[in-house]
């Protein structure tokens, strides 16, 4: 008797991909970057995951939500790794991930601006001084001011559009 074969990484990632975030339903982990790579170590499915940052409270909802789906697609055997090198960032945000946070009412991360490594520009964006113009995602206006740094999540800092009035959240880059 033969072990059935396993199924292709590729069906994996088409797997995971339809497993939401916790904290924003309406994206995959896949869409947001954390799940890092998926192999087969003989006849054990390998799934490395990267949280968005060290302290994320939604990494063990993450890693049950991740092992729930593929168990359901009958994989047995199965090891979820903790990578957090290199950290993850925005930029791992893919441009569906992105346009789904937009449709969302969530104002995605600027391009390229989770890549600035220089310490006092990442200072000054942290402190709030920072240039950044955040569009609206509801009304597309960039007429927006930070309500505060602080938003529903660790993740998120709020904003509000002068325009049409709407509070938002913007992903902040990391």
């Amino acid at each position: 008797m033969t072990a059935a074969p396993h199924p292709g990484t590729d069906q994996v990632w088409d797997w995971l991909s339809q497993v939401p975030d916790p904290e924003i339903p309406v994206i995959s982990l896949t869409d947001l970057g954390i799940i890092r790579d998926v192999a087969w170590a003989d006849d054990t499915l390998v799934v490395t995951v990267t949280p968005t940052y060290s302290g994320c409270p939604a990494t063990s909802i993450i890693n049950l939500d991740i092992e729930t789906a593929l168990r359901s697609h009958g994989i047995e055997k199965l090891r979820l790794e903790r990578q957090l090198s290199p950290p993850w960032t925005t930029d791992w945000i893919t441009e569906g991930g992105r346009e789904k946070l937009r449709a969302y009412g969530i104002a995605p991360p600027i391009d390229g601006t989770a890549a600035d490594g220089r310490l006092a520009g990442r200072i000054a964006r942290l402190a709030g001084s920072s240039n950044l113009v955040i569009a609206c995602p509801r009304c597309g206006s960039t007429k927006t001011e930070k309500i505060s740094q602080f938003g529903s999540t660790p993740c998120k800092a709020s904003y509000r559009c002068t325009d049409c009035l709407e509070p938002f959240d913007y992903f902040k880059c990391i």
